[in-house]
């Protein structure tokens, strides 16, 4: 069988993932801002969609390809890993602090689904965000 997106192309389409979560997620903050709750809970349940479909490449790519070495030298590989280890920690720690605000939303629990989201939120955007920076300090340096 052949695949749809050829191996070396998933790096790409997983920073693209990455940046139409954080695009999404920034969008619902907006308008939950401007109480349009539907247009929120629109672009919340895209961004967790997006999200998931971004691991479920990641999981597919490195079980593939293995680890992807980062070349670079001097201080851009302090920042590099710098950039790494945040990201990684809070990608872990993202997964079940998303399940747990969505599911507080869908069951109508809104005042903590509030409560929650205030954390969820930038820490799901920072994860978002540096994910597309690593892609391009491992990809494009």
């Amino acid at each position: 069988m052949t695949p749809i997106l050829p191996l070396e192309a998933l790096p790409t389409l997983n920073a693209a993932l990455n940046s139409t979560s954080a695009i999404l997620i920034l969008c619902g903050f907006y308008f939950i801002r401007k109480r349009q709750i539907d247009a929120h809970r629109t672009c919340m349940i895209a961004a967790v969609v997006s999200s998931v479909c971004f691991l479920v490449s990641y999981v597919i790519y490195h079980a593939q390809a293995g680890t992807t070495r980062f070349a670079g030298t001097g201080p851009i590989r302090t920042a590099y890993f710098t950039i790494l280890f945040t990201h990684t920690v809070l990608a872990i720690a993202i997964v079940p602090l998303v399940i747990v605000t969505l599911r507080r939303a869908l069951k109508g629990r809104f005042e903590l689904h509030r409560r929650l989201a205030r954390i969820t939120l930038p820490i799901w955007l920072y994860v978002s965000v540096t994910g597309v920076v690593i892609y391009f300090m491992l990809y494009h340096l």
